[in-house]
């Protein structure tokens, strides 16, 4: 067998030439026991930025009309601290930032249930760091839902 099959071309990625080669890694969600599609499934990546971009305006909104006072450098700057308050108060209550509610999405732990005060707070604090967040599984999760023991999926 040729090295390079396996290792595959910088185009197609080392996942693909896997399944080229026969492996099977399922879809997204089944290691931890979701459908594959519907409710309950993991959300796909793009309602997820989606959610992100629409939580991240709504921040700057508040942070630039309320909190700046029209200073723009600034604004930046409290949109994070808002954005972070805004991300512990509503994915530790309902589940779902107010761009994940519009988009179809919320947060739940890997068993099903809630998820508790200690790892909102780490997944939170961990978004903001952003590198956790593009750092994914195989399941699509970013390292700071991994870390928090943490699932995206569809409403």
């Amino acid at each position: 067998m040729d090295n390079r099959q396996a290792i595959g071309s910088w185009l197609s990625g080392p996942r693909a030439a896997a399944e080229e080669m026969g492996a099977d890694f399922g879809y997204r969600g089944e290691r931890l026991g979701l459908p594959q599609e519907g409710p309950g499934s993991i959300a796909p990546l793009g309602r997820r930025f989606g959610a992100l971009f629409i939580d991240w305006a709504v921040c700057m909104v508040i942070a630039y009309g309320l909190l700046a006072r029209g200073d723009q450098q600034s604004a930046g700057n409290w949109a994070l601290g808002v954005f972070l308050v805004m991300s512990f108060l509503t994915v530790g209550t309902v589940g779902s930032t107010p761009g994940k509610r519009i988009l179809g999405l919320r947060v739940i732990a890997e068993d099903g249930g809630r998820l508790g005060v200690v790892r909102v707070v780490v997944r939170s604090v961990l978004l903001l760091l952003v590198i956790p967040a593009i750092v994914w599984d195989r399941d699509s999760r970013g390292l700071h839902d991994r870390l928090a023991r943490a699932v995206q999926v569809r409403v």
